[in-house]
């Protein structure tokens, strides 16, 4: 018991104040976003537009995020984090009560082009915040933080969003906008003053590579390390476009339902990154952890072809919620660690391109392989895609760590010594 202790002591251990403070700004706000999990559902079962439509529409929701990762990483390494994130969380609050409004459907898809290039410039300045405040010693377990956080968030954004997608829509939109609203308030009130604040030890020194330097474009292992990720990301969101769908056409699941389901992902998260990220940062190679992550996610949807019952929904979601775990924070971290002081904004910023261009492929592609071919040609496809993108992140991931300044042992307390590998 005592040693299960010091374990969780230590998993929670060595953040600054800013960094905590951080992650409740990012649980109001992800609390708060209820929307997106349900959007698919809204567009084809309220305005009764067909799947092709709710497809391009989502991707319009993707082409935005795009366009916000390279614009949020320009701006935050001009103007600072502080803005980006205050003006996007307030901005994007009030855009949700707009799109309530638009009925048809080149209104509706040009609304949320907006209402995403609005609010998704908060990831890479977000992301440059996270390492701020970070020390060497926690890097990763500080995105872990964030993560937890997030998915904290969204534990209670889609269960109470589910509710309220039962009762009406219009309160749907409505409480996202104000809980975006709200984080972005709460995250000026505490941050005002503090932009350059850094923890105490930070980092002992930061040397970025030669190719860290200028440009994130120019870093070729980088580049392919993004493409990866991408290809990941595009499984990844497969979650939030067609199994929300699948989950209503083929187990006729009502949006409650739905909305607890996909809650369990959250609660899996939450109880288990922080410890696991802990244990594991310090026996397994980043490379490996993220090709386990990468493999457990294309077999969590594959099973879907291999037993249809109620259960497998809960093991599927099991399953998707640990391949998270094993990439999404070792991932962040070697960006992180990748990029200088100076341009960390636009590195973040085409990381967080992996992220976004999925949100313009997947859920069109998604959609249209599963109303042309079925669920199960979309499942397997998801599956064969994940094998792929292992195998490359296998390679490049080693060959960053190879290529990565300072390798040395790093001492973050008495009691915690570890080598960084």
């Amino acid at each position: 018991m005592k040693t299960l202790l010091k374990t969780l002591r230590n998993a929670y251990s060595g953040f600054s104040e800013p960094a905590w403070m951080l992650a409740l700004m990012v649980i109001i706000n992800r609390s708060g976003a209820m929307v997106m999990p349900f959007l698919a559902v809204y567009l084809t079962e309220v305005l009764h537009f067909n799947l092709s439509q709710a497809g391009f529409i989502l991707s319009m929701y993707g082409l935005g995020s795009v366009c916000a990762s390279f614009v949020g990483g320009w701006l935050t390494d001009r103007f600072g984090h502080f803005s980006i994130q205050f003006i996007s969380q307030v901005a994007g609050g009030c855009l949700f009560f707009l799109i309530l409004q638009l009925q048809q459907f080149e209104f509706v898809a040009a609304g949320v082009f907006i209402l995403s290039l609005v609010n998704d410039t908060l990831r890479p300045a977000n992301a440059a915040a996270v390492a701020q405040y970070a020390t060497a010693e926690n890097l990763t377990r500080a995105f872990s933080l964030n993560r937890m956080s997030v998915n904290l968030g969204f534990i209670v954004g889609t269960a109470i969003g589910g509710v309220l997608a039962a009762v009406s829509y219009k309160w749907l939109f409505m409480a996202n906008g104000i809980m975006g609203i709200v984080a972005g308030l709460f995250f000026f009130w505490y941050f005002l003053g503090r932009q350059d604040e850094q923890p105490a030890q930070k980092q002992v020194e930061e040397q970025p590579l030669p190719a860290a330097s200028g440009s994130p474009l120019r870093d070729l292992p980088f580049v392919v390390f993004v493409l990866l990720c991408c290809c990941f990301a595009t499984i990844f969101y497969q979650l939030f476009s067609t199994l929300p769908l699948y989950y209503k056409q083929a187990y006729q699941l009502s949006e409650e339902r739905i909305g607890l389901l996909m809650s369990f992902n959250g609660v899996v998260v939450l109880l288990v990154e922080m410890v696991l990220i802990y244990l594991l940062n310090k026996i397994m190679k980043r490379s490996v952890l993220i090709v386990a992550g990468v493999l457990l996610l294309g077999f969590s949807f594959v099973l879907f072809n291999m037993v249809h019952h109620l259960s497998v929904l809960l093991i599927a979601m099991l399953l998707f919620s640990l391949s998270e775990i094993l990439a999404m924070p070792f991932m962040s971290a070697i960006t992180a660690e990748r990029s200088g002081a100076c341009n960390r904004g636009a590195y973040m910023g085409l990381f967080t391109v992996a992220y976004t261009a999925p949100l313009v492929i997947a859920p069109y592609l998604g959609t249209t392989i599963a109303s042309i071919y079925g669920f199960a040609t979309l499942w397997w496809a998801t599956g064969g895609l994940a094998v792929v993108t292992a195998g490359g992140l296998y390679v490049v991931v080693q060959q960053m760590e190879k290529q990565r300044p300072g390798r040395q042992t790093v001492l973050p307390d008495a009691d915690e010594a570890l080598i960084v590998v």
